[in-house]
């Protein structure tokens, strides 16, 4: 499954599944097909999500001796996403 997050305040967000489950879980709601973020509910989403950000140590490689993506790289697009929906007061959306 992939999830395309959408707002009228900027262009959309694809991710995969499980990294998409991973944010949702974080933000303690369950994975859905479909989903809304309300505009009043973003503020608290955001500091969720950049807490998570911050709290995960350096970047680290895998087996390959290639650099791991993480939650960083995966969840800034988001936040910046909510970032631009919160100040626009929009909601944020999946699945619709």
């Amino acid at each position: 499954m992939l999830y395309k997050f959408k707002s009228k305040a900027s262009g959309d967000v694809i991710m995969t599944g499980p990294h998409g489950d991973e944010l949702l879980r974080l933000l303690g709601r369950e994975p859905a097909a479909k989903g809304i973020v309300q505009p009043a509910d973003l503020p608290r989403a955001i500091t969720v999500l950049e807490a998570a950000m911050a709290a995960e140590g350096p970047a680290s490689e895998d087996a390959q001796g290639r650099q791991r993506i993480g939650l960083r790289q995966r969840a800034w697009p988001l936040v910046q996403m909510m970032k631009r929906a919160s100040a626009q007061n929009v909601e944020v959306v999946w699945g619709v």
